[in-house]
């Protein structure tokens, strides 16, 4: 409708995001079309709008403007005078140009190589950080400032030790069979057929044993331990530690760290025996070695250090499991891929550093000449 030579643009009914969609085509037709040099917006009988129908009344109204001074909207409620500040406001805010970053492949190839280094340091430094927490834990009990709980840690090694003799002494079993079958097979070839026991007996004790039992606890424990705490992360009972003042790392850490530094010591006891049992019993059917030749061939090339060798290594991949899946667990987000992300982290992580101990001592021992 016309009033003093101003076409005015009246608009009714509701002004909502579930109604615009079916006017919008109809509104862009108005703006293109050739309505005169003087134009009004009435809203006088709008019902209700939000911030959609506002964006679209607004747009329409800038796009009226291009070749006009003006066009005032009349009939605003003072209600919606906010919403259409704000809505104007957020079209005149500049919209940021997005650049596209150049770089070099040689550029790209450093600043990956520093970002890993970076990580590297970062991990360390949360590893560190648990050690540290842990050992004034372990400091606040033996002086007594803070109260002993046993319990919990025996309960760490039944679910972490106890619970993990089957699965060790079946996967130990198999594996030691195996490379007294292999052994013996290539051996025979040689007529040493009677030294794959010197060779099953040395390869268990000093690097089989010990290092499949932490790769067995690092996929089942340290999932575990990295699901528990990243679990509670999740639902914030570790910020409900804080703030009733006890370190979580105390808790929660510490007696993972004990029970794994008790049960994986004993575990490779177990997966020794296991390994040599399943070795002994292989090259009893598939070589007609007895089981008393046997004993005497491991007898003759076993001695203490051979036996220790292995368990020395038990503790220290121990505490690198725990402290690699406590620190995964800390780093969970809010959300289940999050948890699901950092678990298979631990996984990963927790492996690839048992066998890079693993070669570290290896080196160690031959540097030494044992």
């Amino acid at each position: 409708m016309r009033q003093d030579g101003t076409l005015v643009l009246t608009a009714s009914g509701d002004w909502l995001a579930r109604t615009v969609g079916s006017i919008e085509s109809d509104l862009e037709k108005t703006a293109s079309a050739k309505l005169g040099p003087d134009i009004a917006i009435d809203l006088s009988a709008i019902g209700q709008i939000d911030t959609a129908g506002a964006f679209v009344i607004e747009r329409l109204k800038r796009d009226l403007a291009r070749d006009r001074q003006s066009v005032p909207i009349d009939g605003l409620a003072p209600a919606n005078a906010a919403l259409f500040s704000a809505v104007g406001n957020a079209m005149d805010r500049e919209r940021p140009v997005r650049t596209v970053q150049r770089t070099n492949p040689l550029t790209a190839m450093v600043a990956s190589v520093g970002e890993f280094m970076f990580g590297i340091r970062d991990e360390l430094v949360r590893g560190l950080n648990l050690i540290g927490g842990a050992m004034y834990g372990a400091g606040g009990r033996i002086a007594g400032r803070t109260q002993s709980r046993p319990a919990a840690i025996f309960n760490q090694v039944d679910q972490m030790g106890v619970k993990a003799i089957p699965i060790i002494v079946l996967i130990t079993f198999l594996v030691g069979g195996i490379i007294a079958q292999q052994g013996a097979f290539q051996l025979r070839r040689y007529g040493g057929e009677v030294y794959a026991v010197n060779l099953i007996s040395i390869l268990v004790l000093r690097e089989i044993g010990v290092l499949l039992a932490a790769i067995m606890i690092a996929g089942r424990s340290g999932s575990a331990i990295c699901a528990e705490i990243g679990s509670m992360k999740m639902r914030e009972e570790i910020d409900a530690l804080h703030v009733i003042g006890l370190n979580p790392i105390g808790v929660l850490v510490f007696p993972r760290l004990v029970a794994l530094s008790i049960a994986l010591p004993l575990l490779t006891v177990i997966a020794n025996l296991s390994a040599l049992a399943g070795g002994a019993i292989t090259l009893r059917i598939y070589s007609d070695i007895s089981f008393l030749n046997f004993l005497q061939g491991l007898q003759s090339s076993v001695d203490l250090f051979t036996v220790f060798s292995g368990l020395i290594k038990a503790p220290f991949m121990a505490i690198l499991i725990g402290l690699v899946a406590a620190n995964e667990g800390m780093k969970v987000g809010g959300s289940a891929e999050s948890l699901g992300l950092r678990v298979t982290a631990a996984v990963v992580k927790s492996i690839f550093l048992v066998i890079l101990m693993d070669g570290i001592f290896a080196i160690f021992y031959a540097s030494i000449g044992l």
